[in-house]
């Protein structure tokens, strides 16, 4: 399934300073029935944005009108847990195209690329500047160029670089998932086939 491509993403943020959120946070184990990757924004931290008769928790960051924007901020050790797919799914459903946070766990890392996210690792001192800078002012923008590989704080011009896997920054570039890439090589393979003896 292909997804939009990810090049340089200019935004503001909304800010979940919350250390080890866990995938059944952000996706609760009841939402997984479903086997599409649709859907499953309208449950993002389903127990964190409304209440058990489904009001909506006015103090909750997803329910707050002046955070806005595609990056989603999180605190260190993000998506630990259990492996579901359905955490990253339900971060790109609801709009978010990268989550910025000093440590993530590794398989969230990958299920994230995987679908078009992209998980920024940054030092726990820029994650603070970035937290303190949207609590100044919630319209505070990043830029986050995939090309570069750098974050950038547009109040102060201070910047991260970021590390990410070669093919991975390749695919997201290209809005290919694994199949996608395979796909756009067919004809390579087609041809390495028919130039290798059995």
């Amino acid at each position: 399934m292909a997804y939009d491509k990810f090049n340089i993403l200019t935004s503001t943020a909304v800010p979940l300073p919350i250390e080890n959120v866990d995938t059944d946070q952000i996706i609760p184990a009841r939402f997984l029935k479903a086997t599409e990757r649709k859907g499953f924004g309208d449950n993002l931290f389903r127990d964190w944005r409304y209440n058990q008769d489904s009001t909506v928790k006015e103090d909750f960051v997803l329910n707050n009108s002046k955070y806005t924007g595609k990056i989603l901020v999180g605190g260190k050790n993000f998506g630990s847990g259990s492996s579901r797919e359905h955490a990253a799914w339900a971060v790109y459903d609801y709009g978010f195209r990268c989550v910025v946070s000093s440590f993530f766990a590794d398989i969230f890392r990958g299920n994230c690329l995987n679908i078009g996210v992209l998980p920024v690792q940054v030092s726990a001192d820029f994650l603070q500047k970035i937290f303190d800078a949207i609590e100044a002012d919630p319209n505070t923008e990043l830029v986050v160029s995939l090309p570069e590989q750098k974050i950038t704080l547009l109040s102060t011009g201070e910047s991260e670089s970021f590390d990410i896997n070669d093919y991975k920054k390749n695919n997201m570039m290209n809005g290919f998932d694994d199949i996608d890439y395979l796909l756009n090589i067919k004809q390579d393979i087609e041809t390495f086939a028919q130039n290798t003896p059995l």
